[in-house]
């Protein structure tokens, strides 16, 4: 378990930030009307922003593997 978390620290940090933000995006901005698809639910907002955030998580490479691209 502990290899996982260390192998994918990158998702994992980015996903729990991505739906932190994704949250208080929500709570602070959200969508008054309650028609916006995406911020007018919490569940919905904090999931697309752990989605963002896995992606951007995702993208992220330590140096030496940037660097080694066969």
């Amino acid at each position: 378990m502990l290899n996982f978390i260390i192998k994918y620290k990158g998702y994992i940090i980015g996903a729990a930030l991505g739906a932190l933000a994704g949250f208080l995006y929500w709570h602070f901005i959200g969508c008054n009307s309650g028609t916006c698809p995406i911020t007018s639910q919490w569940q919905n907002s904090t999931i697309y922003g752990a989605l963002m955030g896995l992606l951007l998580g995702s993208s992220r490479k330590k140096g030496k593997d940037r660097d080694n691209k066969n």
